[in-house]
This record gives structure tokens, C-alpha cells and sequence, in this order.
């Protein structure tokens, strides 16, 4: 499960976004226009350390685009190239915010995702001692392969085709920037949905 706070950010979420997003070589829409959210889904660290969310977002009238999101108390080592942004988060403090596709804590949960069926973490909030579910924004499907999740060294690079692709020991996942409707591979595959997208989208895929 994942504990959200309601907490003020500075920049927000989307506004930090909006500096970033341009930059990247999948980015598709309109530069410097605001970024909207359309959808969102978490994995749970099971260490309980790292924020974990994927945003589904678009810059003004452009495309969906899936942007996974880690929030650390410290900067990870060696990770600056990753680094979306520093928040400031009125109760956990300061926050930095990666590109989860660099991140080690990300790349075995997408794993589980995509090969296990594993799903998305329930979210919720402590309200006078009592946790108070968010619903969800979007749904997730993954397959059933019966492979093991992998483990081992974790790795991420571009890939064709508006993908990055997240190595995870002998197992090499793609991130989809752009999702649209698509097949899933034999390989193994996650789709999500969420109102007004009705068709299952590719999210991520084995290779």
C-alpha cells in the first residue's frame, strides 16, 4: 500500500514537469505549454523509502505520455542524469524527483508488473488514525508468463520507437513514452485504461 500525504509541493508535480518533459527525444506536444494529468498509477517499495508513481500526462493539446516518477529523501548516487527535479514538500521536506527508469528500486516492480500481473499499490490516506483509500485513477493488466521475476543489476537507455528500455538481470523491459492501443507481445506486457480511454494501452513490454 501506498501512504500519500496532503501536502503542499513546491513546484508541483506538473509544474516541474513542464520545465522537463521538452527536453527528453520522445517528448511530442507543445513546449512550455502547461502539462495536464489524465492518469496515475504507484508501485510499492518494499522498503518503504521511495515514492513511486507513474504520471500519464499531456503538454497542452499533445499526446499522452507516461512519465514514472521516484521521489528519494537523499539524491541517489550516481544518478544525476535521471534527476527530473528537486520538491519541496511541506511534510516529508525536500524531495528528488528521478526518472524511475534509472532507478534500481523501479526496474524489479515493473517486472512484477508486466510478468507476474502483480498490480498497482492501493493508495490511502491516515485520517484521524484510520487509512482512507483513494480509488484508483486508471486500471492495470499484466500477464501471467510463470517466469520468475528477475533480480540482479539494473541498467536503462533509449530505445526505438519512443521507448526506454529497463534492463533488470537477464530480463529487458520497455518503458512506452507514447502509449497508444497495441497487442500485447507474447514476452509478457502491461496495459492500463482509465475513463475515456476504453482500449487498453501498452504501458510497458519484455523484450
Amino acid at each position: 500500500m501506498a501512504l500519500l500525504h496532503r501536502a503542499e509541493l513546491r513546484p508541483s508535480k506538473l509544474e516541474l514537469l513542464a520545465g522537463w518533459l521538452p527536453g527528453r527525444q520522445w517528448f511530442a506536444g507543445e513546449a512550455g505549454a502547461p502539462v495536464t494529468r489524465v492518469a496515475a498509477y504507484r508501485f510499492d517499495d518494499p522498503a518503504g523509502e521511495v515514492g513511486i508513481e507513474t504520471l500519464l500526462v499531456r503538454a497542452g493539446d499533445g499526446p499522452v505520455l507516461q512519465v514514472p516518477l521516484t521521489y528519494r529523501g537523499v539524491p541517489l548516487a550516481g544518478a544525476d542524469g535521471h534527476l527530473v527535479g528537486v520538491i519541496e514538500h511541506s511534510v516529508l521536506g525536500r524531495r528528488w524527483a528521478y526518472d524511475a527508469c534509472g532507478d534500481p528500486v523501479y526496474a524489479p516492480l515493473l517486472a512484477a508488473a508486466v510478468l507476474a500481473d502483480a498490480g498497482q499499490a492501493e493508495e490511502y490516506f491516515e485520517v484521524d488514525g484510520k487509512r482512507e483509500v483513494r480509488p484508483v485513477s486508471m486500471t492495470l493488466t499484466g500477464s501471467r508468463t510463470g517466469r520468475p521475476v528477475p533480480t540482479g543489476p539494473v541498467s536503462a537507455g533509449p530505445g526505438d520507437g519512443g521507448v526506454t528500455v529497463v534492463r533488470v538481470g537477464d530480463v529487458e523491459l520497455a518503458v512506452v513514452r507514447r502509449p497508444v492501443p497495441a497487442d500485447v507481445p507474447e514476452a509478457g506486457g502491461l496495459a492500463g485504461a482509465w475513463p475515456g480511454q476504453d482500449e487498453p494501452v501498452l504501458l510497458a513490454y519484455a523484450r
